[in-house]
């Protein structure tokens, strides 16, 4: 059993938010490999489903913890322990302001970075789970990060994440086969960050 997990806030006011785009992810993968309808488990919105690899089907369950983005540990945690899984089995998807807006890195332990989503769920299971990070970029000054991340996508940013968004859905066989480097080449192959640059300097405001 593979779990991805999604982070974001669960009211509808949020769900365009920079901070959403874990579940924006979840929702991608849900509707590109036929996920089940969702229902409330683990303090959680889930998804059950399989993903095809070259050596067999892998289950997979999708979490959009409804416990707000910074106790998102909690969902987690009960998840994990329900399978008595490890954090290996894990891969969390979420919002990273320190990488550019389109570019997409894999990375497995490590510290919060100030996330206080990542944060939650190193104190629920440790800290040696799988991080899909999602670039949407940082506004420049640090007193402005939480307006930043509680803010919509701009109208001009959405063709480059529904871009990042579908590479992660339609490269997801090699993460579920444990491949997560090749996972993150064919994620930027499937969508080039340069062209998410190149929409941002077109942008009017």
């Amino acid at each position: 059993m593979l779990i991805l997990a999604g982070l974001g806030n669960p009211e509808a006011k949020y769900q365009n938010n920079r901070h959403n785009i874990g579940f924006m992810a979840m929702n991608a993968i849900s509707r590109r490999w036929g996920f089940k309808a969702a229902r409330a488990r683990f303090s959680s919105l889930t998804a059950e489903g399989e993903i095809d690899t070259p050596t067999g089907a892998v289950k997979a369950l999708l979490l959009k913890p409804q416990t707000f983005y910074n106790d998102s540990g909690r969902a987690v945690g009960e998840a994990v322990k329900f399978y008595k899984l490890t954090p290996a089995d894990v891969v969390v998807f979420y919002d990273e302001i320190d990488l550019a807006p389109g570019r997409f890195r894999m990375k497995t332990g490590g510290g919060a970075a100030g996330n206080n989503g990542v944060r939650s769920i190193a104190a629920h299971i440790g800290p040696d789970f799988r991080r899909a990070r999602l670039g949407t970029g940082h506004p420049g000054d640090k007193d402005m990060v939480q307006h930043h991340v509680l803010s919509d996508f701009h109208k001009v940013e959405l063709p480059w994440v529904e871009a990042l968004l579908s590479a992660c859905a339609d490269a997801l066989p090699l993460l579920a086969a444990g491949e997560d480097e090749r996972y993150q080449a064919e994620v930027l192959r499937l969508a080039p960050a340069e062209k998410a640059d190149v929409r941002l300097n077109r942008r009017a405001d």
